[in-house]
């Protein structure tokens, strides 16, 4: 539990770091570059490409090299890219950065999964849950604090000096996150499991191929992926909509996402519990209904107080899903690759994360908030007949 206690104080530090620079900063300084709509969907997604690409690599390799080193991997990268952001002076160059920052999460996100659901045996559930909501403790802080310090004294919107102080605290806690992690995670342990490189290989292959051959684990995944691509639209456009249509504050606007990450981050491991003891299926179901309804909502809001209650029942749904989706696949996980499967799991859903802001972008400046939130609403509520059918009801 010490270990476990280390892993969720140096998750809250990283996440804080990432949420500084993403939530509701990154959009705002896309616009500020003179990014559109399309451009804006992208700047936000194009970090969860990188998920896409390295997480089922990253999970492999800790079956190989050991989770520990892979972790610390990931942390190096928490805390050094933040500093990149102060080179940024054309929206390419955020491009480039974002793509880059992208692997902190990538390739610690999926380990630290594998570890604590190896060592929570039957309460994966629950474990996996509180991990998850100290994480969402740290983007939860960094939304609003983000969003304050972008709306102090100024007329016409943020200027360059606010978000370089935004990036200067996010690459303040990135650092801390990485010197608590070479503390507590590095130590003189060797690697979990050693492997020569062709038994690694076969290793990699194999995690792969389970992930592929097991319905069930890909449909368990894709949900995920589908409530993350609900999660990624309102992440890149809701700070927008809100500043620009409603015509709230930037404070306003990462409350907005605050709220939503709150009810979340105090749900989970209360819904972690309930599903490790009565099933993980029926609240996967409940938390995309809840998603898809308040999506497709917001765009006929135009008021911030109807906006919060919206964002509270979004973040409710997002707490019955994700709090039994991991734990899903873990349970369905044959002969303890978690690395690997975990690595895998990420990739799926990553696609979700990343489509939503691509997508949302694409159909904004096609036809309009009230078309895009509507038509992505739709697709989440045609995952869950798909869901019911690959997945048994004795999960």
């Amino acid at each position: 539990m010490r270990d476990f206690s280390n892993l969720c104080t140096v998750g809250f530090l990283a996440r804080f770091s990432y949420a500084l620079a993403r939530n509701p900063v990154l959009p705002l300084f896309a616009l500020f570059l003179g990014a559109g709509p399309e451009a804006v969907g992208l700047a936000v997604g194009i970090s969860t490409v990188t998920g896409i690409l390295f997480k089922l690599p990253a999970g492999a390799l800790s079956d190989v090299v050991g989770r520990r080193r892979t972790m610390l991997a990931g942390l190096v990268v928490f805390g050094l890219m933040p500093f990149a952001y102060f080179f940024i002076d054309s929206y390419r160059a955020l491009i480039v950065v974002r793509f880059l920052h992208g692997l902190a999460t990538a390739i610690y996100g999926p380990v630290a999964m594998a570890v604590v659901a190896e060592v929570a045996g039957p309460r994966r559930g629950e474990l996996l849950s509180w991990f998850s909501s100290v994480g969402i403790i740290g983007t939860l802080l960094g939304a609003p604090i983000g969003g304050l310090v972008l709306d102090v004294n100024t007329s016409g919107g943020p200027v360059l000096w606010q978000f370089r102080m935004v990036f200067a605290l996010s690459a303040v806690s990135g650092m801390a996150a990485l010197l608590l992690g070479l503390k507590t995670l590095g130590g003189d342990a060797p690697p979990e499991t050693e492997h020569a490189s062709g038994s690694g290989l076969q290793r990699f292959r194999q995690g792969i191929a389970e992930v592929l051959s097991d319905r069930r684990l890909v449909t368990a995944s894709a949900v995920e992926g589908v409530q993350n691509m609900g999660m990624g639209a309102l992440e890149a456009f809701l700070p927008i909509y809100a500043v620009t249509v409603v015509g709230l504050s930037e404070f306003q606007a990462g409350l907005l996402w605050g709220v939503q990450i709150i009810v979340t981050m105090l749900s989970k491991p209360l819904l972690g519990k309930m599903s490790d003891s009565r099933g993980r299926r029926g609240l996967i179901v409940a938390g995309l209904i809840l998603c898809g309804g308040a999506l497709g909502a917001i765009p006929f809001l135009h008021a911030f107080l109807p906006l919060l209650a919206t964002c509270l029942v979004f973040g409710m749904g997002e707490a019955l899903v994700t709090s039994s989706s991991a734990a899903l696949v873990a349970d369905m996980c044959r002969d303890r690759r978690f690395g690997s499967a975990m690595g895998a799991f990420g990739t799926i859903f990553d696609v979700g994360h990343a489509s939503g802001p691509i997508c949302a972008g694409l159909l904004i400046g096609w036809g309009g908030y009230q078309v895009s939130f509507p038509l992505l609403a739709v697709f989440i509520f045609l995952s869950i007949p798909v869901f019911l059918h690959n997945v048994p009801s004795h999960d």
